[in-house]
């Protein structure tokens, strides 16, 4: 080894045992995350491969037909005789070609083959075999544009679990379809290709749009409409309708907020699906002859697509743990059980949690982030003080104050405890994880500061009125810092990270007398530079713009909650402020000198 190696070596620090067994862990995990999702590619390429692969079986001569097979359009067939004349014949649509149970007769076998030719199908074996080769090059294509666009959704199982359902679903539903719809077809003498402007294929863009992203919706409408035209070899115009109806439907569904709305896209989805399939039989000619039925069925398949989105979202939601917009607008509704009872219980925990909503929602929005689960998060991350109300400030009367008859370090467990109770109340009403992890991140390990200073100062008022003086120093009871701490863990999300900074910022700023921007902007620029330097978010990817933007949102937010009151004239009296002459009010909003500020809470 050289001596530059050597140098390199000794700058380099050393890696201790705990971090080897991480790094190891961390390795072990990225592997079988591989596994996982090259097994569920194959897997579902494979079960792809078997519902797009033709219905028609390949029968030689002297085999027993498994079942009844009819002619599924007309045929013209020809084909060398024994004696090689050239023989032809024509089978006409519907008719019966052989019965189940039946041999294969030479002719039986010809009409077959030239059906597998029509098809495009020659050894099913190796015909199934194709096709899984060409979806895995189709799912190849995605991981790369996902690994690229969104690493992180590589990393989440169930997320990339529900992609490939979706992707199954909806093509196994459109097969299903197809085949109720040519059975009406047939009775009808409608065209087969008409058939296919029915089928609800953009059903699965926009649950892909509605769940994930639009950017996933986009090559999810690709991979679909493609391998859909196989069912639909006669005209090439097929995939190129599914595309354009399934881009409709995701983009029409991007700022969904009510499950009402998805009647709304349904309807701009059957307007596409109208105008794209004037075009297409514009150009075969036969809008004039077949236009009504196909624009019949286009709006049919639209209606269609509209339904299974707003029957099968909730199952989705509920099943995968994901929080739609439209979830999180209903989380935000008065009458949810954990609002109301945080309302009758908490009132005070309930207008602070309102205030804080307000705050994160413009932090959020201001650096790019969904503002309704920050909002959400907001009214919810408190939650856990409706078990103990009366311990927390905010719902405290300017007479009372319990945690005067408690311990520093028995106070400092109750405050604490709200984030636990929290969690489970959260977790007992199903809500979705992302807001769960709010609560249970909003305060991450950070100090309950008061009562931390109150523990310390009561042990130096024994110390210095010679209460413990004659104990030995052994004995002397410790004021453990981490014994007031919260359990954590620390915000992991820009969401959480921004409630955390929104309640401090909030409670701290109840304090202020005579609020101005000046003082408001420095109160809020020292409690985020106080968890910066109690690395309470080095484990979520706020930048320090980030953070310099969400400081100037809730400062100018602030100063429009903080304003001065006007003064009002009053009979007989010079002009008073409306608080001077209502002293109960004042009373009511003053914090007792014994009572811990809100930012302990």
């Amino acid at each position: 080894m050289n001596s530059k190696n050597k140098t390199l070596l000794k700058l380099l620090p050393r890696l201790s045992s705990n971090d080897s067994d991480r790094e190891d862990a961390l390795l072990r995990s990225s592997r079988s995350l591989q596994v996982y999702n090259v097994a569920l590619a194959l897997v579902i390429s494979a079960l792809l491969a078997f519902i797009l692969l033709p219905r028609t079986p390949h029968l030689e001569k002297g085999d027993m037909a498994p079942r009844s097979i009819t002619a599924p359009y007309t045929l013209y067939v020809e084909y060398q005789g024994p004696d090689q004349t050239a023989l032809s014949f024509k089978v006409n649509k519907g008719e019966l070609i052989i019965e189940a149970g039946q041999r294969v007769t030479e002719r039986t076998a010809r009409i077959i083959e030239e059906m597998a030719r029509r098809e495009g199908v020659g050894n099913r074996v190796h015909a199934f075999l194709g096709l899984v080769l060409l979806v895995m090059m189709f799912f190849y294509l995605v991981y790369r544009d996902i690994k690229r666009y969104r690493p992180a959704l590589l990393e989440d199982r169930s997320k990339t679990l529900l992609l490939s359902l979706l992707l199954l679903i909806t093509i196994s539903i459109s097969q299903v379809a197809k085949y109720i719809y040519s059975l009406l077809a047939d009775r009808m003498q409608m065209d087969p290709v008409t058939i296919g402007f029915a089928l609800p294929v953009a059903a699965g863009a926009m649950l892909t749009s509605l769940l994930l992203d639009f950017h996933l919706a986009l090559g999810f409408s690709f991979v679909v409409s493609i391998l859909l035209g196989i069912l639909f070899q006669g005209d090439p115009f097929i995939p190129i309708y599914y595309f354009l109806g399934s881009i409709v439907s995701a983009l029409s569904v991007i700022q969904c907020k009510k499950r009402t709305a998805l009647l709304r896209a349904g309807a701009l989805t059957a307007l596409i699906n109208s105008i794209v399939i004037v075009g297409i039989d514009l150009y075969h000619g036969d809008l004039m002859t077949r236009g009504i039925y196909d624009l019949t069925v286009g709006a049919f398949g639209a209606l269609s697509v509209s339904m299974l989105v707003s029957a099968s979202l909730p199952f989705f939601e509920s099943a995968f743990d994901i929080a739609t917009d439209i979830k999180l607008l209903e989380l935000l509704e008065p009458n949810q059980p954990l609002l109301k009872e945080l309302v009758y219980k908490s009132p005070g925990t309930y207008h602070h949690s309102i205030v804080i909503g307000n705050l994160a929602e413009a932090a959020a929005e201001v650096i790019g982030e969904n503002p309704l689960l920050a909002r959400v998060g907001a009214y919810y991350h408190d939650i856990g003080k409706v078990n103990k109300p009366e311990y927390y400030i905010e719902n405290q009367r300017p007479s009372e104050n319990k945690h005067d008859r408690l311990m520093p370090s028995m106070s400092g467990l109750i405050i604490a405890s709200h984030v636990k109770d929290g969690v489970e109340a959260a977790r007992a009403h199903k809500l979705p994880s992302v807001v769960v992890d709010i609560i249970q991140q909003h305060h991450g390990t950070s100090l309950v500061f008061f009562f931390y200073k109150r523990a310390l100062q009561q042990l130096e008022d024994a110390r210095a009125g010679g209460k413990i003086m004659k104990m030995r120093e052994e004995d002397i009871p410790e004021v453990s810092e981490e014994n007031f701490r919260y359990g954590g863990p620390k915000p992991q999300t820009r969401e959480s990270a921004i409630i955390s900074l929104a309640d401090m910022v909030e409670s701290a700023s109840r304090s202020l007398e005579k609020p101005t921007p000046a003082k408001i902007e420095q109160l809020v620029n020292d409690l985020i530079d106080q968890r910066l330097a109690d690395h309470q978010l080095d484990e979520c990817d706020l930048t320090l713009r980030d953070l310099k933007k969400i400081a100037e949102r809730f400062r100018f937010t602030l100063m429009n909650m903080l304003h001065t009151r006007i003064a009002y004239p009053k009979e007989g009296k010079a002009a008073e402020r409306d608080d001077e002459v209502r002293p109960d009010v004042m009373a009511a909003t003053k914090r007792p000198a014994s009572a811990p500020p809100v930012s302990a809470a």
